[in-house]
């Protein structure tokens, strides 16, 4: 897959870059699992805004994956490949041998025609097929990882995305996460061998205003163009720099302040992801 570029007859046209779509074999199929889910705009219950900057976007329908990989026992082909709106990477549509349908994510070098599984042990340590983090060998790449046994998987599930295995500890077994972070999880998780496709998507460039609002995003305010009364960094005579540290709009140093709180699980953190 590689980033599709256009010659420059408008400004916005000069950099942008899209997704080539020629791996796209099929639009969705299935109705069953297709489900409209209503737009928040960044709005609760109350319909006050909790999460700035977002609206609605472009229609769009979600396709129900399974994260969970749990049709253990049973061996199914890939029989599309689609595009996903509510997320970077490619799915592709899996025919159980039983009839039942399926999406999963589409790991990198899986093609129409593949065939995947599901289990506890001893499957091929190849693209796609799922297993528990305890029957993977060292060094192998995996995405989908679960953090509770059962709860589905919830790590590595971007495009490009992947943990290594680096070891096992007991009933433990030491990932290298994304972040660079090194951390135990428990060995009965399952987590699927391979790396997320669409690996080209961080190198995509939005070109345009227009692509953002598609996406849900609305634009942001400079705190330094605001008046005192609306910004920390507001006010002043001409350009200033607000002469403090740069903080949100409540006040929250920003930039690298630490807002994590103590957790249970963090004896469970070998080492972080920033030293």
């Amino acid at each position: 897959m590689a980033i599709k570029k256009f010659r420059p007859i408008t400004p916005a046209r000069r950099f942008m870059g899209v997704m080539d779509s020629s791996d796209i074999t099929s639009k969705p199929t299935v109705r069953s699992l297709l489900k409209r889910v209503k737009a928040s705009a960044g709005r609760n219950n109350n319909g006050r805004i909790t999460s700035r900057h977002k609206e609605a976007g472009a229609k769009k329908l979600y396709r129900i994956i399974d994260f969970k990989r749990n049709k253990f026992g049973v061996p199914g082909v890939v029989s599309t490949i689609e595009y996903d709106p509510y997320r970077n990477c490619r799915i592709c549509l899996v025919t159980y041998a039983d009839g039942d349908k399926r999406y999963i994510l589409q790991p990198s070098g899986l093609k129409v025609g593949a065939t995947v599984a599901s289990a506890v042990s001893g499957l091929d340590i190849v693209p796609g097929n799922a297993m528990q983090l305890i029957n993977i060998p060292v060094g192998t790449m995996v995405h989908n990882i679960e953090l509770q046994p059962g709860h589905g998987g919830q790590i590595a599930r971007s495009a490009g995305g992947y943990a290594q295995v680096m070891g096992r500890e007991g009933k433990y077994v030491i990932l290298r996460l994304p972040s660079g972070e090194m951390r135990k999880i428990l060995g009965v998780c399952m987590a699927t061998v391979g790396i997320v496709g669409n690996e080209d998507f961080s190198n995509m460039v939005i070109g345009k205003a227009g692509r953002t609002r598609h996406l849900g995003i609305r634009p942001q305010t400079r705190g330094s163009a605001m008046n005192p009364i609306d910004h920390p960094h507001g006010g002043g005579e001409g350009k200033t720099n607000s002469g403090r540290h740069p903080v949100t709009p409540w006040g929250m140093p920003t930039k690298g302040y630490k807002t994590r709180k103590k957790k249970a699980s963090d004896k469970l953190i070998i080492s972080r992801r920033k030293k």
